[in-house]
């Protein structure tokens, strides 16, 4: 017991103390190398590197707002032919889509009927005509026989009353007359006008009523562009603008044209104002219901443009982001829109010529942060 006691006691060997001076050596230096990681980061957080970016200088520019719409190319006057007698349709010569000329006849109804009164209209008319004969030659003779002494003036005055009763009724008759003529004329439906058949509204066999419309004829001539505008266009839009019209299919075919009508009423389903824009020499590639576009351009304004990348928003309101020439850090500036356009927008209010607003990178950006310019442009 007493030597197990004498041996705990000893001091500890060289080796061990060795062993314990190298492992607090080791804890020692780990915990420097910890702490010098720590604070580089440290200072590498605090340093902000500048974001790149790419500026425009401001400069005041003539800007022309236009609208572009969609319409199609209308006749500028649009017929609905009827007959003017009724009966069956015999025969019907024109179909939709097919060009007629003037006098053209487009269908025909039944005659038996008009023939008819034709008839008898001549033979009203060569009855009337006998009475005529012979109510001439009585009056001659009562003239005769009066000159004579051999007859009374009451029986010349009946002569001269049934000749001028006589005339009267081959005038009728013969009023009559023209007018089966003219009637039986009807039955043929004639193009008044060279066209186009737009619409048509019977078939052979069908029984029509006089004008009851029968087709609708796109007379040939200056054609019209139609548009259905909103009305706050219709109130921005300058009086009488000149209105650019191109064909959608092939742009390459344009016109001119001015407003020619404007529709008094709003409609009431879709809120528009039907625009009637007349198309003097409309171009042959522009037929009947082709689509188009027609664009109005206003009067220039001065404003400045910028692309829609250079907008941003400060409390819920348009605003830009300016460059500062000297520090090359950034601050944001409040903006009055002018108009938004194709790939650009119009500032009218906010800044200043020779600013330089970023156009490009905005959305790293935040207030007094550094920049490094990329590229700028006029």
């Amino acid at each position: 017991m007493s030597r197990k006691a004498t041996s705990s006691a000893l001091p500890s060997s060289p080796l061990r103390l060795l062993c314990r001076s190298k492992t607090l050596l080791l804890l020692a230096c780990a915990g420097a190398a910890i702490s010098t990681s720590g604070c580089q980061k440290q200072q590498a957080a605090e340093k902000k590197l500048p974001v790149v970016v790419t500026t425009q200088t401001v400069a005041l520019a003539d800007y022309a707002p236009r609208t572009s719409l969609t319409g199609v190319i209308a006749a500028r006057t649009l017929n609905n032919l009827s007959f003017r007698v009724g009966g069956r349709v015999a025969e019907r010569l024109v179909d939709v889509g097919q060009h007629v000329d003037q006098g053209a006849v487009l269908a025909r109804i039944d005659p038996q009927e008009q023939q008819s009164d034709l008839r008898s209209a001549q033979a009203d008319l060569d009855a009337a005509q006998a009475q005529l004969t012979q109510a001439a030659a009585t009056y001659q003779r009562q003239k005769t026989l009066l000159s004579q002494g051999f007859t009374t003036r009451r029986d010349f005055d009946s002569a001269d009353q049934a000749l001028k009763v006589a005339q009267g009724s081959v005038e009728a008759a013969q009023s009559a007359l023209a007018n089966a003529k003219e009637n039986l004329s009807y039955t043929e439906l004639k193009a008044g006008a060279a066209g186009v058949i737009t619409a048509r509204q019977v078939e052979a066999g069908q029984v029509v009523q006089a004008a009851q419309t029968v087709f609708t004829i796109a007379e040939d001539g200056d054609r019209d562009a139609v548009f259905n505008v909103h009305e706050t266009l219709v109130v921005q839009t300058p009086p009488s603008p000149a209105v650019t019209i191109t064909l959608l299919s092939d742009p390459q075919v344009r016109a001119t044209g001015k407003v020619r009508e404007i529709s008094p009423a709003v409609d009431i389903q879709s809120g528009s104002i039907r625009v009637k824009v007349g198309i003097p020499d409309t171009p042959a590639g522009m037929p009947l219901g082709a689509a188009v576009i027609g664009t109005v351009s206003a009067k220039p304004v001065k404003a400045i443009l910028l692309p829609w990348q250079a907008l941003t928003s400060t409390a819920g309101k348009p605003a830009v982001w300016i460059v500062d020439p000297s520090s090359k850090a950034v601050s944001t500036a409040p903006v009055e829109v002018l108009a938004f356009d194709s790939g650009v927008v119009a500032v009218d209010k906010g800044l200043q010529e020779g600013q330089s607003v970023v156009t490009a990178g905005g959305q790293l950006l935040s207030p007094g942060q550094m920049v490094e310019i990329a590229g700028a442009s006029q």
